[in-house]
């Protein structure tokens, strides 16, 4: 249900038209699009999600995502260096996976 909800967010995030923030947050969109790929993938990986497939979707999606958003949306657009911090995400999530469960059997 978490990994749910966490999903619906991050499809809202990412394809709601643009809202016009004001003042110098430049670096923070990067931070969410980071979080925006990490939390679920943890999320779905704790749910059991199969690894091959959960890893695989989402890593499909962060560059479809960025596509997406600068040819189909209006208002959007897309950009490489947050495909690049979604890719991110979802590799940290699976490193903290692994390193969770790894510290687990010990």
């Amino acid at each position: 249900m978490v990994f749910a909800v966490l999903v619906v967010v991050q499809l809202l995030a990412l394809y709601w038209p643009r809202v016009t923030v004001q003042g110098p947050v430049t670096w923070t969109d990067k931070v969410v699009h980071l979080l925006l790929f990490l939390v679920p993938t943890v999320s779905g990986l704790l749910a059991g999600i199969r690894p091959a497939y959960l890893v695989t979707a989402m890593a499909v999606h962060a560059p479809v995502s960025e596509l997406v958003q600068h040819f189909l949306l209006p208002n959007r657009s897309g950009d490489a260096w947050d495909a690049v911090l979604d890719l991110t995400g979802v590799a940290l999530a699976v490193g903290v996976f692994v390193v969770g469960r790894a510290r687990r059997c010990w």
